[in-house]
Protein backbone atom coordinates (compact mmCIF):
# COMPACT_ATOMS: atom_id res chain seq x y z
CA UNK A 1 0.00 0.00 0.00
CA UNK A 2 2.69 2.31 1.18
CA UNK A 3 4.93 1.94 -2.33
CA UNK A 4 1.18 2.28 -3.98
CA UNK A 5 0.86 5.50 -2.61
CA UNK A 6 3.96 6.82 -3.18
CA UNK A 7 3.66 6.28 -6.75
CA UNK A 8 0.18 7.25 -6.99
CA UNK A 9 1.43 11.00 -5.08
CA UNK A 10 4.48 11.20 -8.16
CA UNK A 11 1.90 10.48 -10.77
CA UNK A 12 3.21 7.22 -11.66
CA UNK A 13 7.46 8.20 -11.56
CA UNK A 14 10.55 8.33 -9.67
CA UNK A 15 11.59 12.16 -8.88
CA UNK A 16 14.24 12.86 -11.04
CA UNK A 17 15.06 9.68 -12.91
CA UNK A 18 15.04 8.67 -16.40
CA UNK A 19 14.74 5.77 -18.33
CA UNK A 20 16.82 4.89 -21.30
CA UNK A 21 15.04 6.68 -23.58
CA UNK A 22 14.77 9.97 -22.01
CA UNK A 23 11.81 9.20 -20.35
CA UNK A 24 10.23 9.41 -16.47
CA UNK A 25 11.42 6.45 -15.14
CA UNK A 26 8.47 4.20 -13.56
CA UNK A 27 8.62 2.53 -10.52
CA UNK A 28 7.09 -0.74 -11.37
CA UNK A 29 9.19 -1.11 -15.04
CA UNK A 30 12.55 0.48 -13.88
CA UNK A 31 15.00 0.24 -11.04
CA UNK A 32 15.07 -2.19 -7.73
CA UNK A 33 17.33 -4.99 -7.03
CA UNK A 34 17.21 -6.88 -10.30
CA UNK A 35 19.28 -3.68 -11.33
CA UNK A 36 21.56 -3.13 -8.05
CA UNK A 37 22.30 -7.26 -9.04
CA UNK A 38 23.79 -6.45 -12.16
CA UNK A 39 25.83 -3.65 -10.99
CA UNK A 40 26.65 -5.97 -8.16
CA UNK A 41 28.37 -8.11 -10.23
CA UNK A 42 30.75 -5.36 -11.95
CA UNK A 43 31.90 -4.47 -8.55
CA UNK A 44 32.71 -8.04 -7.95
CA UNK A 45 34.65 -9.00 -10.60
CA UNK A 46 36.55 -5.25 -10.21
CA UNK A 47 37.47 -6.72 -6.57
CA UNK A 48 38.40 -10.19 -7.92
CA UNK A 49 40.80 -8.79 -10.70
CA UNK A 50 42.29 -5.59 -8.80
CA UNK A 51 42.71 -7.73 -6.08
CA UNK A 52 43.80 -11.17 -7.61
CA UNK A 53 46.75 -9.37 -10.07
CA UNK A 54 48.06 -6.99 -7.53
CA UNK A 55 48.06 -9.29 -4.06
CA UNK A 56 50.59 -11.76 -6.18
CA UNK A 57 52.15 -9.17 -8.87
CA UNK A 58 55.09 -9.18 -6.88
CA UNK A 59 56.25 -13.03 -7.15
CA UNK A 60 55.45 -12.67 -10.65
CA UNK A 61 57.54 -9.73 -11.17
CA UNK A 62 60.44 -11.20 -9.35
CA UNK A 63 59.95 -15.19 -10.31
CA UNK A 64 59.28 -14.75 -13.78
CA UNK A 65 60.31 -11.13 -14.96
CA UNK A 66 63.36 -11.65 -12.68
CA UNK A 67 63.47 -8.06 -11.19
CA UNK A 68 64.66 -7.00 -7.87
CA UNK A 69 62.41 -6.95 -4.69
CA UNK A 70 62.25 -3.12 -4.30
CA UNK A 71 61.81 -2.70 -7.82
CA UNK A 72 59.25 -5.52 -7.78
CA UNK A 73 57.33 -3.84 -4.73
CA UNK A 74 57.42 -0.31 -6.48
CA UNK A 75 55.38 -1.44 -9.19
CA UNK A 76 52.78 -3.33 -7.68
CA UNK A 77 52.30 -0.24 -5.04
CA UNK A 78 52.49 2.26 -8.21
CA UNK A 79 49.98 0.01 -9.60
CA UNK A 80 47.60 -0.18 -7.09
CA UNK A 81 47.68 3.28 -6.25
CA UNK A 82 47.13 4.37 -10.05
CA UNK A 83 43.90 2.65 -9.64
CA UNK A 84 42.79 4.39 -7.12
CA UNK A 85 43.64 7.67 -7.55
CA UNK A 86 42.28 7.38 -10.92
CA UNK A 87 38.87 7.33 -9.29
CA UNK A 88 39.15 10.55 -8.59
CA UNK A 89 39.11 11.61 -12.63
CA UNK A 90 36.35 8.57 -13.47
CA UNK A 91 34.01 10.70 -10.71
CA UNK A 92 34.85 14.07 -12.68
CA UNK A 93 34.21 12.19 -16.17
CA UNK A 94 31.01 10.65 -15.11
CA UNK A 95 29.50 14.12 -13.08
CA UNK A 96 30.99 16.09 -16.24
CA UNK A 97 30.71 14.06 -19.04
CA UNK A 98 29.50 10.83 -19.55
CA UNK A 99 27.34 9.61 -16.69
CA UNK A 100 27.62 6.74 -14.16
CA UNK A 101 25.99 4.97 -16.51
CA UNK A 102 28.18 5.39 -19.86
CA UNK A 103 31.51 5.30 -17.76
CA UNK A 104 30.88 2.15 -15.80
CA UNK A 105 30.44 0.29 -19.67
CA UNK A 106 33.30 2.05 -20.96
CA UNK A 107 35.91 1.62 -18.26
CA UNK A 108 35.09 -1.66 -17.78
CA UNK A 109 35.75 -2.27 -21.19
CA UNK A 110 39.33 -0.32 -20.62
CA UNK A 111 39.65 -3.03 -18.16
CA UNK A 112 38.63 -5.83 -20.04
CA UNK A 113 41.32 -4.77 -22.57
CA UNK A 114 44.33 -4.22 -20.04
CA UNK A 115 43.63 -7.62 -18.85
CA UNK A 116 43.38 -9.55 -21.79
CA UNK A 117 46.84 -7.59 -22.78
CA UNK A 118 48.38 -9.25 -19.36
CA UNK A 119 47.02 -12.49 -20.58
CA UNK A 120 48.90 -12.56 -23.24
CA UNK A 121 51.81 -11.36 -22.40
CA UNK A 122 52.04 -14.89 -20.08
CA UNK A 123 51.27 -16.94 -22.97
CA UNK A 124 53.99 -15.64 -25.79
CA UNK A 125 57.00 -16.35 -24.53
CA UNK A 126 58.79 -13.38 -26.66
CA UNK A 127 56.84 -10.93 -24.06
CA UNK A 128 58.69 -12.49 -21.10
CA UNK A 129 62.41 -13.07 -20.29
CA UNK A 130 63.45 -16.52 -20.20
CA UNK A 131 63.68 -19.00 -17.47
CA UNK A 132 67.05 -18.87 -15.12
CA UNK A 133 69.77 -21.15 -15.86
CA UNK A 134 69.95 -24.01 -13.82
CA UNK A 135 73.33 -22.57 -13.05
CA UNK A 136 71.18 -19.34 -11.04
CA UNK A 137 72.24 -16.78 -13.76
CA UNK A 138 68.65 -14.56 -14.68
CA UNK A 139 67.81 -12.23 -17.29
CA UNK A 140 66.22 -9.31 -16.70
CA UNK A 141 63.02 -8.63 -18.33
CA UNK A 142 63.65 -6.10 -21.62
CA UNK A 143 63.00 -2.66 -21.86
CA UNK A 144 60.06 -3.82 -24.32
CA UNK A 145 58.65 -6.48 -22.36
CA UNK A 146 58.23 -4.08 -19.23
CA UNK A 147 56.60 -1.44 -21.52
CA UNK A 148 54.16 -4.26 -22.47
CA UNK A 149 53.36 -5.33 -19.06
CA UNK A 150 53.15 -1.23 -17.76
CA UNK A 151 50.90 -0.77 -20.92
CA UNK A 152 48.66 -3.41 -19.38
CA UNK A 153 48.81 -2.83 -15.62
CA UNK A 154 48.15 0.97 -16.46
CA UNK A 155 44.84 -0.04 -18.34
CA UNK A 156 43.98 -2.02 -15.62
CA UNK A 157 44.25 0.63 -13.45
CA UNK A 158 42.44 2.90 -15.28
CA UNK A 159 39.38 0.58 -15.84
CA UNK A 160 39.20 -0.01 -12.41
CA UNK A 161 39.47 3.48 -11.53
CA UNK A 162 36.92 4.37 -13.96
CA UNK A 163 34.36 1.92 -13.31
CA UNK A 164 34.73 2.01 -9.54
CA UNK A 165 34.17 5.65 -9.17
CA UNK A 166 30.89 5.31 -10.55
CA UNK A 167 29.45 1.71 -9.12
CA UNK A 168 28.11 2.26 -5.75
CA UNK A 169 26.64 5.78 -6.97
CA UNK A 170 25.01 4.41 -10.12
CA UNK A 171 23.87 1.22 -7.38
CA UNK A 172 21.40 3.57 -5.67
CA UNK A 173 20.33 5.59 -8.45
CA UNK A 174 18.21 2.39 -8.95
CA UNK A 175 16.31 3.11 -5.75
CA UNK A 176 14.05 6.28 -5.00
CA UNK A 177 14.86 7.74 -1.78
CA UNK A 178 11.68 9.50 -1.23
CA UNK A 179 10.41 6.00 -1.28
CA UNK A 180 10.00 4.53 2.51
CA UNK A 181 10.62 1.16 1.20
CA UNK A 182 12.86 1.70 -1.49
CA UNK A 183 14.81 3.54 0.94
CA UNK A 184 15.20 0.59 3.05
CA UNK A 185 16.24 -1.25 0.21
CA UNK A 186 19.11 1.41 -0.90
CA UNK A 187 20.55 0.92 3.27
CA UNK A 188 20.55 -2.77 2.41
CA UNK A 189 22.49 -2.20 -1.09
CA UNK A 190 25.85 -0.73 0.99
CA UNK A 191 25.92 -4.04 2.85
CA UNK A 192 25.84 -6.50 -0.12
CA UNK A 193 28.00 -3.76 -1.72
CA UNK A 194 30.48 -4.46 1.24
CA UNK A 195 29.45 -8.28 0.60
CA UNK A 196 30.10 -8.61 -2.84
CA UNK A 197 33.81 -7.07 -2.44
CA UNK A 198 34.75 -9.20 0.19
CA UNK A 199 33.62 -11.89 -1.53
CA UNK A 200 35.97 -11.22 -4.54
CA UNK A 201 38.75 -10.34 -2.32
CA UNK A 202 38.38 -13.74 -0.79
CA UNK A 203 37.94 -15.55 -3.86
CA UNK A 204 40.88 -13.17 -5.51
CA UNK A 205 42.95 -14.39 -2.65
CA UNK A 206 42.45 -18.06 -2.72
CA UNK A 207 40.78 -19.79 -5.62
CA UNK A 208 42.45 -17.07 -8.51
CA UNK A 209 45.78 -17.13 -6.60
CA UNK A 210 45.61 -21.09 -6.39
CA UNK A 211 45.54 -21.03 -10.40
CA UNK A 212 47.93 -18.76 -11.25
CA UNK A 213 50.62 -20.73 -9.46
CA UNK A 214 49.16 -24.30 -10.23
CA UNK A 215 47.85 -23.98 -13.30
CA UNK A 216 49.96 -20.62 -14.97
CA UNK A 217 49.52 -16.94 -14.77
CA UNK A 218 47.59 -17.66 -18.26
CA UNK A 219 44.89 -19.23 -16.89
CA UNK A 220 44.61 -17.23 -13.71
CA UNK A 221 44.52 -13.53 -15.74
CA UNK A 222 42.25 -15.51 -18.41
CA UNK A 223 39.82 -16.06 -15.82
CA UNK A 224 39.86 -12.75 -14.87
CA UNK A 225 39.38 -11.10 -18.48
CA UNK A 226 36.11 -13.33 -19.22
CA UNK A 227 35.05 -12.85 -16.19
CA UNK A 228 34.59 -8.93 -16.30
CA UNK A 229 33.20 -9.47 -19.75
CA UNK A 230 30.54 -11.36 -18.64
CA UNK A 231 29.70 -9.04 -15.78
CA UNK A 232 30.10 -6.30 -18.70
CA UNK A 233 27.10 -8.07 -20.76
CA UNK A 234 25.52 -8.47 -17.51
CA UNK A 235 25.63 -4.90 -16.67
CA UNK A 236 24.60 -3.87 -20.61
CA UNK A 237 21.19 -6.12 -20.33
CA UNK A 238 19.88 -4.18 -17.64
CA UNK A 239 19.75 -0.92 -19.95
CA UNK A 240 16.60 -1.09 -20.72
CA UNK A 241 15.43 -1.16 -17.27
CA UNK A 242 17.96 1.20 -15.05
CA UNK A 243 17.03 4.45 -13.99
CA UNK A 244 19.16 7.48 -14.87
CA UNK A 245 19.78 10.82 -12.94
CA UNK A 246 21.05 13.61 -14.80
CA UNK A 247 24.71 15.16 -14.81
CA UNK A 248 24.96 16.86 -11.37
CA UNK A 249 28.28 18.42 -12.23
CA UNK A 250 31.56 17.90 -10.60
CA UNK A 251 32.12 18.88 -7.06
CA UNK A 252 35.85 19.07 -8.02
CA UNK A 253 34.76 22.21 -10.51
CA UNK A 254 33.53 23.84 -7.06
CA UNK A 255 36.33 23.74 -5.57
CA UNK A 256 38.31 25.05 -8.20
CA UNK A 257 36.27 27.71 -8.74
CA UNK A 258 36.22 28.79 -5.44
CA UNK A 259 39.94 29.01 -4.74
CA UNK A 260 40.55 30.31 -8.39
CA UNK A 261 38.25 32.95 -7.90
CA UNK A 262 39.50 34.00 -4.09
CA UNK A 263 43.27 34.11 -5.69
CA UNK A 264 42.20 36.56 -8.56
CA UNK A 265 40.42 38.71 -5.88
CA UNK A 266 42.88 38.33 -3.47
CA UNK A 267 43.91 42.08 -3.31
CA UNK A 268 40.51 43.22 -2.66
CA UNK A 269 39.64 44.26 0.92
CA UNK A 270 36.76 41.95 2.45
CA UNK A 271 33.37 43.91 3.16
CA UNK A 272 32.97 44.09 7.14
CA UNK A 273 29.50 43.31 6.74
CA UNK A 274 29.54 39.41 5.40
CA UNK A 275 25.93 39.71 3.85
CA UNK A 276 27.24 42.24 1.52
CA UNK A 277 29.01 39.06 0.06
CA UNK A 278 27.39 37.35 -2.85
CA UNK A 279 24.92 35.13 -1.95
CA UNK A 280 23.15 34.14 -5.23
CA UNK A 281 19.57 33.21 -5.49
CA UNK A 282 17.49 31.30 -2.99
CA UNK A 283 15.95 28.13 -4.46
CA UNK A 284 13.22 26.82 -2.08
CA UNK A 285 12.79 23.26 -2.03
CA UNK A 286 9.45 21.72 -1.28
CA UNK A 287 8.87 19.42 1.61
CA UNK A 288 5.52 16.95 0.88
CA UNK A 289 5.00 16.19 4.78
CA UNK A 290 4.31 19.51 6.00
CA UNK A 291 3.67 21.26 2.41
CA UNK A 292 6.12 24.32 2.99
CA UNK A 293 8.98 25.28 0.79
CA UNK A 294 12.31 25.99 2.62
CA UNK A 295 15.26 27.61 1.61
CA UNK A 296 18.76 25.74 3.33
CA UNK A 297 21.79 28.17 3.15
CA UNK A 298 25.17 28.21 5.34
CA UNK A 299 25.59 30.88 7.06
CA UNK A 300 29.42 32.87 7.29
CA UNK A 301 32.12 31.09 9.12
CA UNK A 302 35.41 33.24 10.38
CA UNK A 303 37.73 29.71 9.11
CA UNK A 304 40.09 30.40 6.07
CA UNK A 305 38.72 33.96 5.75
CA UNK A 306 40.57 34.24 2.37
CA UNK A 307 38.00 31.97 0.21
CA UNK A 308 35.23 34.35 1.65
CA UNK A 309 37.20 36.85 -1.32
CA UNK A 310 35.70 34.57 -4.27
CA UNK A 311 32.36 35.86 -3.12
CA UNK A 312 32.91 39.58 -3.42
CA UNK A 313 30.47 41.42 -5.28
CA UNK A 314 31.66 44.89 -4.31
CA UNK A 315 32.94 46.76 -7.72
CA UNK A 316 32.37 44.15 -9.54
CA UNK A 317 30.05 45.95 -12.75
CA UNK A 318 28.98 42.50 -14.17
CA UNK A 319 28.20 41.08 -11.13
CA UNK A 320 26.02 44.29 -9.96
CA UNK A 321 24.63 44.15 -13.50
CA UNK A 322 23.81 40.58 -13.32
CA UNK A 323 26.38 39.60 -16.29
CA UNK A 324 29.12 37.94 -14.21
CA UNK A 325 26.89 35.72 -11.97
CA UNK A 326 26.47 32.67 -13.47
CA UNK A 327 30.16 32.16 -12.89
CA UNK A 328 30.71 34.09 -9.16
CA UNK A 329 30.24 31.65 -6.01
CA UNK A 330 27.64 32.04 -3.55
CA UNK A 331 28.69 32.51 -0.56
CA UNK A 332 27.39 29.02 0.34
CA UNK A 333 29.50 27.26 -2.12
CA UNK A 334 32.52 28.77 -0.35
CA UNK A 335 30.88 27.73 2.82
CA UNK A 336 30.63 24.51 1.23
CA UNK A 337 34.60 24.58 0.12
CA UNK A 338 35.82 25.86 4.15
CA UNK A 339 33.84 22.79 5.15
CA UNK A 340 36.03 20.09 2.47
CA UNK A 341 38.82 22.42 3.59
CA UNK A 342 38.60 21.67 7.30
CA UNK A 343 38.22 17.48 6.73
CA UNK A 344 41.67 17.76 5.18
CA UNK A 345 43.99 16.95 8.03
CA UNK A 346 41.89 14.19 8.82
CA UNK A 347 42.70 12.98 5.12
CA UNK A 348 46.50 13.87 5.42
CA UNK A 349 46.95 11.75 8.76
CA UNK A 350 44.89 8.46 7.39
CA UNK A 351 47.14 8.30 4.65
CA UNK A 352 49.85 6.55 6.67
CA UNK A 353 47.37 3.12 7.63
CA UNK A 354 47.21 2.32 3.85
CA UNK A 355 51.09 2.87 3.39
CA UNK A 356 51.00 0.00 6.23
CA UNK A 357 48.70 -2.31 4.31
CA UNK A 358 50.60 -1.95 1.22
CA UNK A 359 53.05 -4.05 2.90
CA UNK A 360 50.88 -6.66 2.68
CA UNK A 361 50.36 -6.95 -0.83
CA UNK A 362 54.37 -6.35 -1.49
CA UNK A 363 56.74 -7.18 0.97
CA UNK A 364 55.07 -9.32 3.78
CA UNK A 365 54.42 -11.76 0.29
CA UNK A 366 57.81 -11.70 -0.28
CA UNK A 367 58.63 -12.85 3.26
CA UNK A 368 55.95 -16.26 2.60
CA UNK A 369 57.74 -17.30 -0.34
CA UNK A 370 60.84 -18.15 1.57
CA UNK A 371 59.15 -20.18 4.46
CA UNK A 372 57.37 -23.58 4.98
CA UNK A 373 54.47 -22.93 3.78
CA UNK A 374 53.21 -26.93 3.80
CA UNK A 375 49.78 -28.04 5.55
CA UNK A 376 50.29 -31.17 5.91
CA UNK A 377 52.18 -33.37 3.65
CA UNK A 378 50.27 -32.52 0.26
CA UNK A 379 49.08 -29.00 0.26
CA UNK A 380 51.28 -25.54 0.19
CA UNK A 381 49.76 -22.56 0.69
CA UNK A 382 50.53 -19.95 -2.45
CA UNK A 383 52.07 -17.04 -0.64
CA UNK A 384 49.99 -14.33 -2.00
CA UNK A 385 46.80 -16.55 -0.02
CA UNK A 386 48.13 -15.54 2.98
CA UNK A 387 45.89 -12.52 2.36
CA UNK A 388 43.09 -15.12 3.27
CA UNK A 389 43.62 -14.17 6.82
CA UNK A 390 43.67 -10.32 6.37
CA UNK A 391 40.54 -10.66 4.55
CA UNK A 392 39.00 -13.32 7.54
CA UNK A 393 40.02 -10.93 9.72
CA UNK A 394 38.23 -7.97 8.33
CA UNK A 395 35.26 -10.32 8.07
CA UNK A 396 35.20 -11.08 11.65
CA UNK A 397 35.82 -7.73 13.44
CA UNK A 398 32.84 -6.67 11.38
CA UNK A 399 30.45 -8.52 13.57
CA UNK A 400 32.52 -7.83 16.47
CA UNK A 401 32.26 -4.36 16.30
CA UNK A 402 28.55 -4.40 15.63
CA UNK A 403 27.51 -6.78 18.15
CA UNK A 404 30.43 -6.79 20.99
CA UNK A 405 32.55 -3.21 20.67
CA UNK A 406 29.60 -1.11 19.76
CA UNK A 407 26.83 -1.81 22.44
CA UNK A 408 30.11 -1.62 25.46
CA UNK A 409 31.27 1.75 23.94
CA UNK A 410 27.56 2.87 23.65
CA UNK A 411 27.38 2.33 27.87
CA UNK A 412 30.50 4.96 28.11
CA UNK A 413 29.81 7.22 25.51
CA UNK A 414 26.33 7.83 25.34
CA UNK A 415 26.12 7.37 21.92
CA UNK A 416 23.60 5.63 19.69
CA UNK A 417 27.22 4.51 17.42
CA UNK A 418 29.02 3.71 20.04
CA UNK A 419 32.05 5.37 18.72
CA UNK A 420 32.73 8.30 16.84
CA UNK A 421 33.59 7.85 13.47
CA UNK A 422 37.33 9.52 14.41
CA UNK A 423 37.45 7.36 17.28
CA UNK A 424 36.71 3.96 15.00
CA UNK A 425 39.19 5.60 12.71
CA UNK A 426 42.13 6.12 15.40
CA UNK A 427 41.36 2.38 16.59
CA UNK A 428 42.59 1.66 12.97
CA UNK A 429 45.37 3.49 13.46
CA UNK A 430 46.69 2.28 16.58
CA UNK A 431 46.41 -1.80 15.22
CA UNK A 432 48.61 -0.89 12.11
CA UNK A 433 51.17 0.05 14.73
CA UNK A 434 50.99 -3.05 16.31
CA UNK A 435 50.79 -5.09 12.71
CA UNK A 436 54.41 -3.05 12.29
CA UNK A 437 55.81 -4.63 15.24
CA UNK A 438 54.73 -7.61 14.92
CA UNK A 439 56.43 -7.62 11.01
CA UNK A 440 59.76 -6.64 12.53
CA UNK A 441 59.37 -9.45 15.44
CA UNK A 442 58.29 -12.25 13.06
CA UNK A 443 61.44 -10.63 10.22
CA UNK A 444 63.79 -11.06 13.17
CA UNK A 445 62.66 -14.44 13.97
CA UNK A 446 62.81 -15.61 10.11
CA UNK A 447 66.52 -14.45 9.91
CA UNK A 448 67.50 -16.29 13.21
CA UNK A 449 66.60 -19.46 11.60
CA UNK A 450 67.82 -18.58 7.97
CA UNK A 451 70.90 -18.05 9.46
CA UNK A 452 71.10 -20.82 11.53
CA UNK A 453 69.45 -23.33 8.35
CA UNK A 454 71.47 -21.58 5.52
CA UNK A 455 69.96 -22.99 2.40
CA UNK A 456 70.99 -21.77 -1.19
CA UNK A 457 67.82 -21.64 -2.79
CA UNK A 458 67.05 -18.86 0.43
CA UNK A 459 64.44 -21.48 1.81
CA UNK A 460 63.97 -20.64 5.37
CA UNK A 461 62.70 -24.08 7.74
CA UNK A 462 59.95 -21.92 9.53
CA UNK A 463 55.97 -21.90 9.43
CA UNK A 464 54.58 -19.25 7.18
CA UNK A 465 52.15 -18.90 9.73
CA UNK A 466 54.57 -16.04 11.89
CA UNK A 467 53.40 -13.60 9.19
CA UNK A 468 49.60 -14.44 10.39
CA UNK A 469 49.52 -11.21 12.92
CA UNK A 470 50.48 -8.74 10.79
CA UNK A 471 48.18 -9.56 8.22
CA UNK A 472 45.21 -10.14 11.09
CA UNK A 473 46.23 -6.58 12.40
CA UNK A 474 46.34 -4.85 9.25
CA UNK A 475 42.94 -6.37 8.61
CA UNK A 476 41.15 -5.24 11.92
CA UNK A 477 42.44 -2.22 11.02
CA UNK A 478 41.26 -1.98 7.96
CA UNK A 479 37.80 -2.72 9.12
CA UNK A 480 37.87 0.32 11.90
CA UNK A 481 39.85 2.54 9.15
CA UNK A 482 38.12 1.82 6.04
CA UNK A 483 34.07 2.17 7.81
CA UNK A 484 35.35 4.65 9.67
CA UNK A 485 36.52 7.00 6.87
CA UNK A 486 33.53 6.02 4.37
CA UNK A 487 31.41 7.07 6.83
CA UNK A 488 33.14 10.43 8.31
CA UNK A 489 33.99 11.53 4.74
CA UNK A 490 29.89 11.17 3.45
CA UNK A 491 28.83 12.68 6.68
CA UNK A 492 30.85 15.31 6.45
CA UNK A 493 31.02 16.31 3.52
CA UNK A 494 28.34 19.39 2.22
CA UNK A 495 24.98 18.16 0.72
CA UNK A 496 25.88 19.19 -2.63
CA UNK A 497 29.67 18.02 -2.87
CA UNK A 498 28.92 14.42 -1.80
CA UNK A 499 30.27 12.67 -4.75
CA UNK A 500 33.61 13.74 -3.60
CA UNK A 501 33.67 12.28 -0.67
CA UNK A 502 34.31 8.95 -2.24
CA UNK A 503 37.13 10.68 -4.29
CA UNK A 504 39.01 11.84 -1.01
CA UNK A 505 38.24 8.69 0.73
CA UNK A 506 39.94 6.72 -2.09
CA UNK A 507 43.31 8.88 -2.68
CA UNK A 508 43.93 8.06 1.27
CA UNK A 509 44.37 4.70 -0.13
CA UNK A 510 46.02 6.00 -3.64
CA UNK A 511 48.65 8.05 -1.90
CA UNK A 512 49.17 5.20 0.56
CA UNK A 513 50.23 2.85 -1.85
CA UNK A 514 52.73 5.90 -3.39
CA UNK A 515 54.17 6.52 0.09
CA UNK A 516 54.99 2.86 0.19
CA UNK A 517 56.60 3.64 -3.34
CA UNK A 518 58.48 6.42 -2.07
CA UNK A 519 59.50 4.84 1.12
CA UNK A 520 61.03 1.40 -0.21
CA UNK A 521 62.96 3.28 -2.88
CA UNK A 522 64.42 6.00 -0.36
CA UNK A 523 65.32 3.11 1.90
CA UNK A 524 66.67 0.60 -0.80
CA UNK A 525 69.28 3.77 -1.84
CA UNK A 526 70.32 4.90 1.46
CA UNK A 527 70.91 1.80 2.94
CA UNK A 528 72.86 0.04 -0.02
CA UNK A 529 75.56 0.38 -1.63
CA UNK A 530 79.81 0.23 -0.62
CA UNK A 531 79.57 -3.39 -0.53
CA UNK A 532 76.28 -3.47 1.84
CA UNK A 533 73.04 -5.49 0.65
CA UNK A 534 70.96 -2.60 2.01
CA UNK A 535 67.61 -2.96 4.37
CA UNK A 536 65.47 -4.45 1.22
CA UNK A 537 67.64 -6.44 -0.90
CA UNK A 538 66.70 -9.28 -3.57
CA UNK A 539 67.91 -12.08 -1.16
CA UNK A 540 65.82 -10.77 2.34
CA UNK A 541 67.96 -13.43 4.35
CA UNK A 542 70.41 -11.06 3.92
CA UNK A 543 68.93 -8.17 4.49
CA UNK A 544 66.84 -6.25 7.50
CA UNK A 545 63.63 -5.56 6.48
CA UNK A 546 62.77 -5.45 10.22
CA UNK A 547 64.44 -2.53 10.12
CA UNK A 548 62.26 -1.13 7.83
CA UNK A 549 58.93 -2.60 9.54
CA UNK A 550 60.24 -0.35 12.83
CA UNK A 551 60.45 2.78 10.81
CA UNK A 552 57.30 2.23 9.71
CA UNK A 553 55.75 1.72 13.18
CA UNK A 554 57.95 4.67 14.35
CA UNK A 555 56.07 6.86 11.62
CA UNK A 556 52.82 5.96 12.69
CA UNK A 557 53.35 6.16 15.61
CA UNK A 558 54.22 10.00 14.84
CA UNK A 559 51.40 10.11 12.61
CA UNK A 560 49.43 9.22 14.85
CA UNK A 561 49.93 12.17 17.68
CA UNK A 562 49.23 14.28 14.75
CA UNK A 563 45.90 12.31 14.08
CA UNK A 564 44.90 12.91 17.56
CA UNK A 565 45.69 16.21 17.94
CA UNK A 566 43.73 16.98 14.39
CA UNK A 567 40.89 15.22 15.74
CA UNK A 568 40.41 16.77 19.10
CA UNK A 569 40.45 19.97 16.79
CA UNK A 570 37.62 18.71 14.31
CA UNK A 571 34.56 20.26 14.65
CA UNK A 572 31.85 16.99 13.78
CA UNK A 573 29.16 19.09 10.74
CA UNK A 574 26.00 18.00 13.14
CA UNK A 575 27.93 20.09 16.25
CA UNK A 576 28.57 23.57 13.93
CA UNK A 577 25.17 23.20 11.98
CA UNK A 578 21.42 23.90 12.87
CA UNK A 579 18.54 24.28 11.14
CA UNK A 580 16.13 25.98 13.71
CA UNK A 581 17.97 29.55 14.42
CA UNK A 582 18.91 31.66 11.73
CA UNK A 583 22.04 33.49 14.14
CA UNK A 584 23.63 29.70 14.23
CA UNK A 585 25.91 27.61 11.27
CA UNK A 586 22.95 26.75 9.15
CA UNK A 587 20.13 29.20 8.89
CA UNK A 588 16.52 28.08 7.21
CA UNK A 589 14.12 30.29 5.19
CA UNK A 590 10.73 28.92 5.67
CA UNK A 591 7.87 29.95 3.34
CA UNK A 592 4.43 28.56 3.93
CA UNK A 593 2.60 27.70 0.84
CA UNK A 594 -0.50 26.15 2.80
CA UNK A 595 -2.96 26.88 4.97
CA UNK A 596 -2.66 26.05 8.82
CA UNK A 597 -5.39 23.45 9.86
Amino acid sequence: MASSDHENENNGVVEDAWDYKGQPAKPSHSGGWLCAAAILGVELTERLTTLGIGVNLVTYLTGVMHLGNAESANIVTNFMGASFMLCLFGGFIADTFLGRYLTIAIFTTVQAMGVTILTISTIVPSLRPPPCSPEGTCVQASGKQLSLLYVALYLTALGTGGLKSSVSGFGTDQFDESSPTEKSKMISFFSWFFFFISIGSLAAVTVLVYVQDNFGRKWGYGVCACAILAALLLFVSGTRIYRFKKLAGSPITQVARVIATAWTNRNRDLPSDPSLLYQGELEPETDDTCKRRTVTTLSHSKQFRFLDKAAIVVDNPDVETGKGRMNLPTLTQVEEVKMVVSMMPIWATTIMFWTVYAQMTTLSVQQATTMDRHVGKSFEIPPASLTVFFVGSILLTVPIYDRIVVPVARRFTGRKEGMTTLQRISVGLVLSIFAMVAAALAEIKRLTVAHANPNPEGLVPLSVFWLVPQFFLVGAGEAFTYIGQLDFFLRECPNGMKTISTGLFLTTLSLGFFVSSALVAIVAKITSGDGTSGWIPDDLSKGKLYNFYWLLAALSVLNLVFYLLSAKGYVYKEQRVSTTSVDEEESAIEMETCGQA
